[in-house]
């Protein structure tokens, strides 16, 4: 996939640069490179550039994906756990996913990302925590092999667990490791495919599964890791009351005072979920500085709750969105995040409380600043050329275009983009993804899903 001379986007109905600044309407974006080079109406077409007509389509930064766990994909909508709570979900599925090896972790990065990718998001992360006994493939380089091929910026986690069953927690010993080969094997990854660069494509946090998969010693060891090597820590928190009680038995303190206690707090931080905080805890995390991953179709699939989003944000505290695992969502669908995340906010707090602006912030500004992307998330001069572009010229945007932002979140029954632009390339052309065959892509991942149920 190649980097086109130049890309123009003209006539767009709607540039949106952020969620806070003013929306440009029938202005054109100036791509060069890799990076935005103007935004103006009436830009002249460079020799060369591609031009796509843009006069019906809205033209937003491309999403950014906090917390995902692709191996997921390929265990979707399983019959005995779709009615199942986390902790029930986790122990069936780890006696599904002891077996994945190279081609599962291959062809579920391609699936979820592409997935992504068709509904907005240009760069995301992944928690890949379950490195089976025997599996001698160096699965992220697996991952950012698949991501490089589909053109996709991508800061996966390297995840751990350490804490089997018969050390009290809730996996089987053949999917956790030692400790000491998790720490040789963060540092090793960090090394290999992480790049500070304020453009990089490739970026890697360290990210411990769970307080219920590995030690407190784990948890401290890994922060100072992180600290050392320069890059960001991730794991899951306060997703579930059973979270809380493990804890306070385990540890005798709540999820975040163990946390705190590790070390594991800071503005280099992001927590997935956040579910179940008390109101001095929310101090405490904007204290901190530290983030929340928000997971809001996951956390009904699972019925875990509801997080305090715009709690959250009353305090400062920076929150971002995720799909979650395609396991405890069933899709990989960004924009349907964006939707849910404000209809669910309003359940719980009326109608006024998160608007279609403000789930747009949470999916990029803030994206951003929780992967540790410096240049990325907005639409301006110098910044990355990461762009989604959506038609809503169709039938199921028909009279909502009086906001044609807001007609993203409110209306449309196909969230898929018109144009994915990642790194100043086209990922995703007229709606279909460049340079892949979706429905070979779709027919390996069953035969891979197949192949893992089958337990062969």
């Amino acid at each position: 996939m190649s980097a086109p001379t130049g890309l123009l986007l003209k006539d767009c109905l709607l540039v949106q640069p952020s969620a806070d600044a003013p929306g440009l309407p029938r202005h054109d974006v100036l791509v060069e490179g890799n990076t935005v080079r103007r935004v103006a109406p009436g830009i002249a077409a460079p020799v060369g550039a591609r031009v796509i007509d843009c006069s019906t389509h809205v033209v937003v930064p491309g999403f950014v994906n906090t917390h995902h766990h692709f191996f997921q994909t390929l265990t979707r909508n399983l019959p005995a756990v779709q009615d199942a709570k986390l902790f029930d979900w986790l122990v069936h599925l780890y006696g599904v996913w002891r077996r994945i090896d190279a081609e599962a972790v291959t062809v579920s990065t391609l699936l979820a990302l592409a997935e992504l990718a068709k509904t907005g998001c240009t760069c995301s992360t992944d928690h890949l925590y379950l490195y089976p006994r025997g599996a001698d493939a160096d699965f992220t380089a697996l991952q950012f092999a698949a991501a490089d091929s589909l053109g996709m910026r991508f800061a996966p986690c390297r995840g751990s667990m350490s804490r089997s069953r018969k050390d009290g927690g809730l996996p089987p010993d053949d999917v956790v490791q030692d400790e000491a080969s998790i720490l040789t094997d963060s540092e090793r990854a960090v090394r290999a495919f992480h790049d500070p660069a304020p453009l990089a494509m490739h970026r890697v946090m360290l990210a411990p599964c769970s307080p219920f998969s590995v030690s407190e010693e784990l948890l401290k060891e890994t922060s100072a890791l992180a600290r050392r090597l320069g890059v960001r820590l991730h794991t899951h928190l306060a997703e579930t009351a059973d979270e809380n009680e493990f804890c306070l038995e385990r540890h005798g303190v709540r999820p975040l005072a163990l946390m705190e206690r590790c070390g594991f707090v800071g503005p280099d931080v992001s927590f997935a979920h956040g579910i179940h905080f008390t109101d001095d805890e929310l101090d405490a995390l904007a204290r901190h500085g530290s983030q929340i991953a928000h997971c809001p179709t996951s956390n009904m699939r699972l019925g875990s709750g509801i997080c305090r989003v715009r709690d959250m944000l009353d305090r400062g505290i920076t929150v971002s969105l995720a799909v979650d695992g395609s396991a405890s969502n069933d899709s990989s669908d960004f924009l349907g995040e964006m939707r849910h995340a404000l209809l669910l906010q309003r359940v719980a707090r009326g109608s006024a409380a998160l608007g279609a602006r403000d789930v747009l912030r949470m999916a990029t500004d803030s994206g951003a600043k929780a992967l540790g992307f410096e240049r990325i998330g907005r639409i301006e001069p110098g910044y990355a050329a990461d762009l989604a572009v959506f038609d809503v010229g169709r039938l199921e945007y028909a009279g909502s275009l009086s906001d044609p932002l807001a007609a993203l979140v409110f209306a449309g029954y196909d969230h898929g983009t018109a144009y994915t632009i990642v790194n100043g390339r086209v990922v995703v052309d007229g709606g279909r993804l460049a340079g892949i065959d979706e429905r070979e892509l779709a027919d390996r991942a069953n035969r891979a899903a197949a192949r893992l149920l089958a337990g062969s």
